[in-house]
């Protein structure tokens, strides 16, 4: 891979994994209700989930999901089922957790990693990636660098959006604050959906 074609790589894997999607959103969501150390799993679900999406993507997975397009149109229905699920969750969401007894918890690591396999945002990017930067000369090796990338890239990245919840939780310690920032992080993840819709 030249050096151009990496810098190109690390710069797409940044901006697809710092701007805002489900996974940040939730990890948003997650940092103001659970604190940071809480959604330390959920972070690292994220990442190394989306590293074996994007794996098996290069390995032949988006070539069978072309090849028998009822199995895409039903990933793309069970994700957008759950997304509305945990829109749902999120938006009813009423006051913090700190690790008594409670109703509500963080996403688990394995919760999180599934996810990647529903979220239709992972999906595009994996695709992408895969088409993009991958070489049909080396493919092997380019997977697997493509894979070493995401995965120093994403970790800090999806942090970032843990550790700014977790910056808001003094200003969201009134439950009516509370309320509504949870309402609204339950309406855009919902929103998350519409590229999919179109």
């Amino acid at each position: 891979m030249s050096t151009d074609t990496l810098l190109a790589l690390l710069a797409y894997a940044f901006v697809t994994s710092i701007t805002p999607g489900p996974n940040n959103l939730m990890l948003l969501t997650s940092g103001v209700n659970f604190g940071f150390t809480r959604t330390i799993p959920h972070m690292l679900g994220i990442g190394i989930g989306f590293v074996v999406l994007l794996m098996a993507v290069g390995l032949g997975l988006g070539a069978v999901l072309t090849a028998f397009p009822v199995l895409h149109t039903a990933l793309k229905v069970a994700g957008g089922v759950y997304l509305l699920y945990l829109s749902w969750k999120i938006a009813m969401a009423r006051s913090f957790d700190d690790g008594g007894e409670a109703r509500t918890r963080p996403m688990t690591f394995l919760e999180a990693a599934a996810f990647q396999w529903v979220n239709p945002k992972a999906w595009v990017m994996a695709v992408t990636a895969m088409a993009v930067y991958s070489n049909p000369a080396t493919p092997f090796l380019s997977i697997l660098l493509i894979g070493l990338i995401f995965g120093v890239v994403n970790l800090p990245s999806v942090s970032t959006w843990a550790g700014f919840g977790m910056a808001l939780r003094g200003f969201l310690s009134d439950p009516v604050r509370l309320k509504w920032f949870n309402i609204a992080m339950g309406i855009l993840l919902a929103a998350t959906l519409w590229p999919m819709l179109r």
